[in-house]
């Protein structure tokens, strides 16, 4: 849902980038977990804020610049069971990474590697081998989602 990007001051508050749709909303939950890989560890959020366009946190156990930046790089989650269910035609980014992406055709893109985020709309990164494509998710152009099946269809050609 995040990743801390920086130390935030002297007193051990960390700097956030958030992948959630309103910046403020991992202050919602009171454990994040923080790590990557497999490697996760639970933090009790104290205290936090919006500061500018970033989101700014205090965590029990961090009680230093030097412990925040300790932190840096790591990715911020909580608990699935504890996020609300997504809205019919809405998804988590987290469902749609590793999902197949064939196209109207039948033909194999690849699969969702990530999402970026360009203000306009989400993008899907589409990995086959080398080729990296980049498509709208957009409903002019992704015409279903099936989480079941593990795939994602689009209306989007091999030489796009």
């Amino acid at each position: 849902m995040g990743r801390i990007v920086a130390p935030y001051a002297v007193r051990g508050w960390v700097r956030l980038r958030t992948y959630t749709e309103y910046l403020d909303s991992l202050l919602d939950y009171e454990v994040w977990r923080i790590g990557r890989e497999g490697d996760w560890r639970d933090y009790r959020l104290l205290d936090g804020r919006i500061h500018g366009q970033s989101l700014v946190a205090s965590l029990e156990g961090v009680n230093d610049r030097d412990a925040a930046a300790a932190l840096m790089g790591l990715d911020v989650a909580v608990p699935r069971g504890e996020m609300p269910e997504a809205d019919a035609d809405e998804y988590y980014w987290d469902d749609l990474i590793g999902l197949e992406v064939v196209n109207l055709a039948g033909e194999v893109l690849g699969r969702v590697e990530g999402l970026l985020e360009t203000g306009a709309n989400d993008v899907l990164q589409v990995r086959k081998d080398e080729r990296e494509r980049l498509i709208p998710f957009v409903g002019a152009v992704v015409k279903e989602v099936d989480l079941e099946a593990g795939r994602l269809v689009v209306d989007w050609g091999l030489d796009y």
